[in-house]
């Protein structure tokens, strides 16, 4: 059966230069998470006008989330699925095709977007490897499911598509799929893709706390209620929580992203506030942290007289990413026999994601196996030079960089083939 996806894939894929002038256009032109707009309409329209009107396309779920249907006879339902938002980041690569939009965010503020996370390739890619699926109809039964999928860097946005009813036969009445499978361009050397069983990102929790004293004149601070010394002291007593609360075996990050509190010499400001980011690997030790970072900072505002209790404003949630074993070991036989196994082509055992993903949340809610891949997109000459001098950790831009991009080949084609590979596990007649 795999050689026969390799075939098809090779009979079937389409000149892949119209989808690289395509990808260009999307990273030119990001969105912010739930503003997908113009995004939407593209995909919608090139599905329609340059592939075909036998999708059965459903926009505005959740949003602006897609689920777009090819029916082809019986058999299992395949969800793929690609994420389209982008990134408040200013783009610093120097590209031709660069980002220079500029968009307000959802407090009104007006931020310079950037793809800085590839979801521009996750979108190519995804209707890259439709246009071949419906040119090999005949060679397989079921049904095709694609799922654009907003706000993912929100984490909000496949919860948004299940509670607006993508799955709800009286709303917009979406199949169940039988398989989830999803994929995102990691810092890897270009032309590396891998699986993995079990465990392959993180859970996430994000908050913003703001700590209330009484600001005033910096010279007369036994007048004041300095929120800026009690941040400080909140801020070196969370990072204890890892050091010591955390078993030596488990694995947990806490990370104070960001501390605002004014902007002049000789004003202290009311307030200070926090942006803390947790990432954990098992529920019983995220739960742990939660608690202790609620413990901190109470104990710290007590401690600096606070005027009132801190403002916690959770901001974002992302489960535990775990492939399903059963459906990873199936990739397993298709993508070994499609790519290279070896070094610089297909691994089983590629790292797990320093980040974290709300895609399992397509899978979770309605009971269904899943499985998520990681595919590289750093230029072979630059990930060689610095492997070579033992400089991949300093010198190779990662996720969220304003450096951050893709190589466009071979990055879009192993993006497209393990798509379509992917699809074709379980929807190749037999």
């Amino acid at each position: 059966m795999p050689s026969s996806i390799s075939d098809l894939i090779s009979q079937h894929r389409p000149e892949l230069a119209s989808y690289e002038e395509l990808y260009k256009h999307f990273h030119a032109n990001p969105e912010l998470s739930n503003q997908e707009h113009e995004t939407a309409a593209a995909i919608v329209k090139h599905l329609k006008e340059k592939i075909s009107t036998d999708f059965d396309i459903r926009p505005g779920i959740g949003g602006t989330g897609i689920a777009a249907l090819l029916w082809n006879g019986e058999g299992p339902t395949v969800l793929l699925r690609a994420d389209f938002d982008a990134l408040p980041v200013e783009e610093r690569t120097g590209l031709p095709y660069a980002s220079k939009k500029r968009m307000k965010d959802a407090d009104g503020i007006e931020k310079p977007v950037m793809h800085a996370c590839s979801h521009d390739m996750h979108i190519t890619s995804l209707l890259a490897a439709a246009e071949t699926l419906h040119k090999c109809k005949s060679s397989w039964s079921g049904t095709l499911l694609l799922a654009f999928q907003p706000a993912e860097e929100r984490g909000t946005g496949a919860q948004a598509m299940v509670d607006d009813g993508m799955y709800d036969p009286k709303r917009h009445n979406v199949p169940l799929p039988d398989i989830c499978l999803g994929a995102h361009v990691m810092p890897a050397r270009t032309g590396v893709i891998g699986t993995r069983r079990g465990l392959v990102a993180t859970s996430a929790d994000s908050m913003r706390v703001t700590l209330h004293g009484r600001g005033g004149h910096a010279s007369m601070p036994d007048r004041l209620i300095d929120p800026v010394v009690m941040a400080a002291s909140t801020i070196m007593k969370l990072q204890t929580i890892v050091s010591r609360e955390v078993e030596s075996w488990d694995s947990a990050v806490v990370t104070v992203a960001s501390v605002q509190a004014g902007d002049a010499e000789n004003i202290v400001v009311d307030d200070a506030r926090l942006a803390i980011d947790v990432r954990t690997i098992n529920p019983t030790t995220r739960e742990k942290i939660r608690k202790s970072i609620h413990r901190i900072i109470n104990a710290e505002s007590v401690a600096g007289n606070a005027v009132k209790e801190p403002t916690v404003q959770i901001t974002r949630t992302f489960p535990l990413t775990v492939n399903d074993d059963a459906v990873t070991a199936k990739l397993e036989d298709t993508f070994r026999a499609h790519f290279k196994e070896d070094k610089h082509g297909y691994t089983t055992e590629i790292p797990k994601l320093g980040g974290s993903e709300d895609f399992s949340i397509l899978a979770t809610a309605v009971g269904r196996p899943y499985s998520f891949w990681m595919y590289g997109g750093t230029d072979t000459e630059l990930w060689d030079k610095c492997e070579a001098e033992g400089t991949l950790s300093e010198k190779i831009p990662i996720n969220h960089s304003s450096l951050f991009y893709p190589v466009i080949q071979p990055t879009l084609t192993v993006g497209t083939d393990a798509y379509i590979a992917g699809a074709l596990t379980w929807l190749l007649k037999k």
